[in-house]
């Protein structure tokens, strides 16, 4: 019955996975509601992009596992919201890109030492665990210039320029709301189940997994240039 409680959450993994990679990426549709619309329709794709941004979520999810309540839920999403805002903002006010495999890479890392955190990784291998909230912050900024290299991949035109990007921003932090209100509400029920150790440990498996393949995915669309970065 464990092996089961295990294979199901990275079963429904790699049957999502192409799914969520493709409405993740920057569409054609996107580009045309942006150029369309006005400051809304910054709004409105934000909101899209971190709705379907499966990596900054499962990030986010990881975090959630960690804390025990809603004060410290509210304080480190929190402070994931300030990095990736002054990233986002900062970052596409000035023109600063990377290339976005490489961003993207680095995103999925951080899925990855989510879960490894959660599992005690670091206490396995007799190290101090880093301070969670400071590495919060620091991959909030990371996260952040991943949605501003995606946002400069738009055709946004000088008018209006701030607006636009603080806009989308905004749009970001409502789908952000969104996204995590179902799963905030899932987790926390979860904990009082007796099944909870149970899928804490398949759902931190999982989020190793997806982050070892997301890695390998960017890195080979780096390498190779034969598949969009997502």
């Amino acid at each position: 019955m464990g092996k089961l409680k295990i294979q199901l959450p990275l079963g429904l993994l790699f049957v999502l996975l192409p799914a969520l990679l493709a409405a993740h990426g920057v569409s054609s549709a996107d580009q045309e509601t942006l150029s369309n619309g006005g400051l809304l329709a910054y709004i409105l794709v934000g909101a899209r992009h971190m709705i379907t941004g499966y990596d900054h979520l499962l990030f986010l999810a990881g975090v959630i596992f960690y804390l025990s309540g809603f004060r410290d839920i509210v304080r480190f999403i929190t402070i994931f919201t300030i990095g990736h805002s002054i990233t986002l903002v900062g970052a596409t006010s000035l023109g600063i890109k990377a290339d976005e495999h490489l961003i993207d890479a680095v995103i999925a890392l951080s899925v990855l030492y989510k879960g490894f955190e959660n599992l005690g990784g670091f206490e396995k291998l007799k190290l101090k665990s880093p301070d969670l909230l400071l590495m919060v912050f620091f991959f909030g900024l990371i996260h952040g210039f991943g949605l501003s290299t995606r946002l400069q991949s738009f055709d946004i035109g000088g008018n209006q320029f701030l607006a636009k990007i603080v806009s989308f921003n905004l749009g970001v932090e409502l789908g952000q709301i969104a996204a995590l209100i179902p799963i905030v509400f899932i987790i926390t029920r979860w904990q009082k189940a007796k099944s909870y150790d149970a899928f804490y440990r398949s759902v931190n498996v999982y989020l190793i997994i997806a982050g070892v393949g997301l890695f390998f995915y960017q890195m080979y669309g780096y390498f190779n240039g034969g598949i969009s970065a997502v």
